[in-house]
């Protein structure tokens, strides 16, 4: 049985939306404020560990992801537009604290972490109406939130809601980017190799966009198309944050630009 909708939610907005991504972190935050959630962004947070863990510096995540805890104090749902950071929030803090004295505070916190688009469906239930022109896209799942998190088919669902988006299938949909955070510098031929696969299957789809919930995927996948338009003449597609995506194809124009209309500033409490 799905939790409640809260009145209030904790944002943790992630590395990469904070210095790539800004714009994906105001849609979430803004499509949470239209459905009527107060939304508390702790100005203190950081990263939440991930780079070091992966890299094998446990000591070192541990104080980083220490640090992000001690943000989140209330019993509320820490909404993260990342499956990465949410996986690594809530998959492997319990096991980076185990047997440590704040270990409690950590299943605590982990217990409360939702990806974005899980707790638009699954706590929200939110109702989408398609305010934007036709249009065909892809989706790029990543596989923190598909095998970490299991909320691959929130994105879709979400998209399903929108009657002028079609998603068309690309071959070999459930495999990775090639990114994996430091996998990437550690191994680049490999990634690179990894991210050639991925952006031929994406572009055979006939797609003109690109949307996926994880900023890394988005800016290893972008940043492969442009290389590819700039150096081999290929097709470039656009990328998106699903909630950029989706609070654009669901909001009135502003009349003065023309652009989507925003719901107002969102509100930062620390």
């Amino acid at each position: 049985m799905p939790p409640s909708k809260p009145d209030t939610v904790y944002f943790f907005g992630t590395c990469l939306i904070d210095l790539m991504f800004p714009k994906a972190g105001v849609s979430a935050i803004q499509l949470l404020q239209r459905a009527g959630i107060k939304v508390i962004y702790p100005q203190a947070q950081t990263c939440c560990g991930q780079p070091a863990w992966n890299s094998g510096y446990r000591a070192e995540a541990r104080k980083v992801a220490r640090a992000q805890i001690a943000l989140f104090p209330k019993p509320l749902p820490i909404v993260i537009p990342s499956g990465s950071c949410a996986g690594m929030m809530k998959t492997h803090y319990p096991e980076l604290f185990k047997g440590e004295a704040d270990e409690a505070q950590a299943l605590d916190v982990a217990g409360r972490v939702y990806e974005l688009t899980e707790f638009l469906v699954d706590v929200l239930n939110v109702n989408l109406k398609d305010l934007g022109e036709p249009v065909e896209i892809a989706v790029h799942t990543s596989c923190s939130a598909r095998r970490e998190m299991g909320v691959a088919d929130k994105i879709e669902q979400l998209l399903g809601q929108l009657q002028n988006v079609k998603v068309l299938e690309q071959a070999y949909k459930p495999e990775c980017c090639g990114f994996g955070g430091t996998f990437a510098i550690k191994q680049p031929e490999i990634s690179a190799a990894m991210v050639a696969d991925k952006t031929m299957h994406l572009r055979n789809t006939g797609a003109t966009q690109v949307v996926s919930q994880d900023c890394g995927c988005l800016m290893n996948i972008g940043g492969a198309f442009e290389y590819q338009a700039k150096h081999q003449n290929k097709k470039a597609l656009s990328t998106q944050h699903i909630a950029e995506f989706l609070l654009q194809r669901t909001s009135s124009p502003s009349p003065s630009t023309g652009e989507g209309h925003r719901m107002g500033v969102a509100e930062v409490k620390s």
